[in-house]
């Protein structure tokens, strides 16, 4: 029989997870980035990874899902347990290659030790919402924009940079960068408005080739809000790929404030 384990992160998909499945899985989370509102069973250190690893099989988990947000930790060399540094060259490897080589990286020492690493589609389809206009009014220039807006956040994502970016009237105002695209949009909000047409759109995709079990993108009710405040006309996004948390407030708030939400 199969037991699931979350490997949570930051934000609110664990919880969204949680409530859409019929068992509690047990909940594990990186020491400094515990989710919102969810009860962690299990804290653990990546220098302790090995160890991490050994309790999960003692538990009886056989598939786990990644979910929520971390950023890269700051390891202690004096932490390290034996089995552990034997993991470490390969893990520093893939950092030097980027955010998509260290996910999958971390994919496969979970898989080596005998795991099989879930996607949120597989267990929570209903967070990925399909092909549809949800809320407000597609015009022309919103296709162009969201046409337009997909080859920048294709190009972008070819060279592990981000999943999303703005444009209004064909002129990309901004990209999702490493700070993040909470910080994109409040940058589109300071913009002077002689620097910018009116309108525009936040796009979100998944990167090419990006491996779907993780890391898929995620927005909700702040990235909305924030869009609002930006003055943009609102949000397209790749259909079936970016994970919606809150779905229907997002679509009773973009109604409310006349904001287009597209899952594209």
């Amino acid at each position: 029989m199969s037991r699931l384990a979350i490997i949570a992160g930051q934000g609110g998909l664990p919880a969204a997870l949680i409530a859409a499945l019929t068992e509690r899985p047990l909940v594990c989370a990186l020491d400094g980035f515990a989710p919102e509102g969810v009860k962690i069973d299990q804290i653990f250190r990546v220098e302790r990874l090995a160890l991490f690893l050994r309790h999960l099989e003692d538990a009886g988990i056989t598939q786990v899902i990644f979910a929520g947000a971390v950023q890269r930790p700051r390891l202690d060399p004096s932490l390290f347990d034996p089995q552990t540094a034997q993991m470490v060259p390969r893990l520093l490897a893939a950092m030097q290659s980027g955010d998509d080589a260290t996910l999958r990286e971390v994919i496969a020492i979970f898989e080596d030790a005998g795991f099989e690493v879930v996607g949120v589609e597989s267990i929570a389809p209903a967070l990925l919402p399909a092909a549809a206009v949800l809320a407000g009014t597609l015009t022309t220039q919103h296709e162009a924009d969201a046409t337009r807006a997909e080859a920048i956040t294709t190009a972008l994502g070819a060279v592990d940079v981000g999943q999303g970016c703005v444009v209004a009237s064909g002129l990309c105002l901004a990209v999702e960068a490493l700070p993040g695209t909470d910080a994109m949009l409040k940058s589109i909000a300071q913009m002077p408005e002689n620097l910018r047409p009116k309108g525009g759109l936040f796009y979100k995709g998944a990167k090419p080739n990006q491996d779907r079990r993780i890391d898929l993108p995620t927005m909700g009710m702040d990235t909305l809000r924030l869009v609002a405040e930006a003055g943009l006309d609102g949000i397209a996004f790749q259909a079936g790929s970016v994970i919606c948390l809150d779905l229907p407030e997002m679509t009773t708030y973009a109604e409310a404030h006349g904001l287009l939400l597209w899952a594209r």
